[in-house]
């Protein structure tokens, strides 16, 4: 089954016009251009481009319909940033009041208690203070007795004999007054 391409050449070459150029086929080839024109400009304005248009128009209404849900959920997710601002901007006013309540109690209780230990301490240094003195008076009472028992001592070692009893009494008070 093989075509020899020299005879379809040769055929093509003999008549030697342009098929769709040929004059004698020209009226016919005219007509059924139109035919084809008319029916395909029907098939073109009756289905496809009611279809077309529809789809256009649909998609016109997605892209409308889409951009107004997207400004919705931008101008929505706007006001809930705000508010979220606002809920943390009050929750740290709060926060803060709560704080400085919580350091203002703090700081009377410290200051109560150590209103109260330093009362106690003075009371506790009072008393320390009249039990230094009293104990001072005990011992200084002490002390004009003990130094005439040493310096009886002292005299009765040093010269062998005791003192008379109201020498040394009257020594201690001549010292006393210097």
């Amino acid at each position: 089954m093989a075509i020899d391409i020299s005879i379809v050449v040769a055929d093509a070459s003999a008549e030697g016009v342009f098929p769709p150029f040929e004059t004698t086929t020209f009226l016919s080839q005219l007509i059924w251009l139109a035919i084809t024109f008319g029916v395909l400009y029907t098939l073109m304005a009756r289905l496809i481009a009611p279809r077309l248009h529809g789809i256009i128009e649909t998609r016109e209404v997605t892209v409308a319909r889409d951009l107004e849900t997207a400004a919705t959920a931008k101008k929505k997710a706007a006001d809930a940033g705000e508010a979220y601002e606002k809920a943390l901007a009050e929750a740290k006013a709060k926060a803060q009041a709560l704080a400085q309540k919580t350091r203002d109690k703090l700081a009377a209780e410290s200051d109560e208690k150590r209103t109260s230990l330093e009362a106690d301490l003075a009371a506790r240094l009072a008393t320390a203070e009249k039990t230094i003195d009293a104990r001072k008076r005990e011992a200084m009472g002490n002390v004009r007795g003990i130094a005439e028992d040493t310096a009886t001592a002292i005299v009765e070692r040093l010269i062998g004999a005791a003192p008379p009893e109201g020498a040394v009494s009257a020594a201690l008070d001549a010292a006393g007054e210097r």
